[in-house]
């Protein structure tokens, strides 16, 4: 799992955005809002992403119709627990700074 090792940016927010479920495009869009547009993700990069993390098991394919191009993705439950563990992770990194820094 994700223990022992921190995410990418993108790869947090990629997770973060398919908390719900949602495609290709919303995925990139939602990634770019919520980074404040540092992260903004090519259709090449982001399918890639899609790929390793379905690889992975922390994300699935959603069953999608034979005539449409949109692909609906979403977490699965060692998705979540990777996701919780770098929140967890980064509020930690985010505490200690700030309180070395209140000691300076």
């Amino acid at each position: 799992m994700a223990e022992g090792f921190a995410l990418t940016e993108a790869t947090y927010y990629i997770l973060l955005s398919l908390v719900r479920p949602r495609h290709g495009y919303g995925i990139m869009q939602l990634t770019e809002e919520l980074s404040g547009g540092r992260v903004r993700l090519a259709a090449g990069t982001l399918y890639g992403a899609l790929n390793a993390l379905s690889a992975k098991g922390w994300i699935i394919q959603l069953p999608f119709d034979e005539d449409s191009r949109r692909k609906e993705y979403r977490l699965t439950e060692k998705g979540l627990h990777v996701l919780r563990h770098e929140v967890e992770r980064l509020r930690e990194l985010a505490e200690n700074g700030e309180r070395i820094l209140r000691e300076e």
